[in-house]
């Protein structure tokens, strides 16, 4: 395929590579990186659409997707499908695939899942949402950047599913480290507590694949200084956008919530702004109660 990438940052550049390293054909755009080997450098993102079969998007927030949609989709061939790969705001999704789709293309949405090692590694977990025809159209596209592409339906349901999933992954994180900073008190040791929960009722991703606690389970952050594998951040950026979507669509999210106003102190009052979302676990453990 021909394929316009815009946003070659550590996110989209190895996946650009990737599709170029694959056979296809790939023209890039960044307002501030070169392209990697293998992609040729454009010199506009109305450039990088022209003539394309596939644009593939991965930008920071929704309203630079909102504006890179209104050069790109005029640019872009009938038929053709806009890509976006980009964690933003339900309704900035929704909104770009209502213009794409006026426009004769297809449009969807597919935030991902797998940081920057799987990006490189091309194993990238891609939620979906759009038409059945344009996840058809990109497909072969997922099985090069990813491992796994879930449909989970119509356009801004990928980013519904990304910004869920991050909610859960948020609070499960805060409620582990608050057990192992309770643990500490109690005068129980980490490993004890690893060795009863991980094969206990209080399992989780948190805790059985990437433990908080340095020196205890699989390899993880922890044991890195906390240095990020993902950022508290990005983390904030998601759970912030958790209670846009929570707020739009009227639901009750009280645990989304606290973990926002959580994680936001603790990356913009203290911090962790630089370190890995895991690394709440030091500041639970020297906090005192009140």
């Amino acid at each position: 395929m021909k394929i316009g990438f815009i946003g070659l940052g550590n996110m989209g550049a190895p996946m650009a590579s990737n599709l170029a390293a694959a056979g296809h054909e790939v023209t890039g755009f960044d307002i501030a990186n070169t392209p990697p080997d293998g992609v040729v450098a454009a010199k506009s993102v109305t450039d990088a659409a022209t003539d394309m079969d596939v644009v593939i998007t991965m930008l920071p927030n929704g309203a630079i997707l909102r504006s890179v949609a209104d050069d790109v989709i005029p640019a872009m061939k009938q038929g053709a499908t806009l890509l976006d790969c980009s964690t933003v705001d339900v309704d900035s999704a929704r909104a770009v695939a209502d213009k794409a789709q006026a426009a004769g293309l297809n449009a969807v949405d597919a935030p991902v899942s797998g940081g920057i090692g799987g990006a490189a590694a091309g194993t990238l977990t891609f939620m979906a949402g759009g038409s059945e025809e344009g996840f058809a159209a990109v497909s072969p596209l997922f099985d090069i950047m990813g491992q796994k592409a879930v449909h989970c339906g119509p356009s801004g349901n990928g980013q519904a599913a990304k910004i869920c999933n991050n909610m859960i992954l948020g609070v499960t994180m805060i409620g582990t480290c608050e057990a192992f900073a309770l643990a500490d008190k109690l005068g129980l040791d980490r490993q004890k507590m690893f060795d009863v929960v991980s094969t206990s009722s209080g399992y989780s991703w948190v805790m059985n694949a990437y433990c908080p606690a340095p020196g205890v389970g699989p390899q993880s952050p922890a044991d890195n200084d906390y240095n990020p594998g993902f950022a508290a951040e990005l983390m904030l950026k998601d759970l912030r956008l958790s209670q846009q979507a929570a707020e739009s669509s009227d639901a009750d999210t009280p645990m989304g919530a606290r973990a926002t106003e959580l994680y936001t102190q603790f990356v913009e009052e203290e911090d962790g702004a630089g370190q890995d979302f895991s690394a709440m676990l030091p500041r639970f453990v020297s906090r005192r109660r009140g």
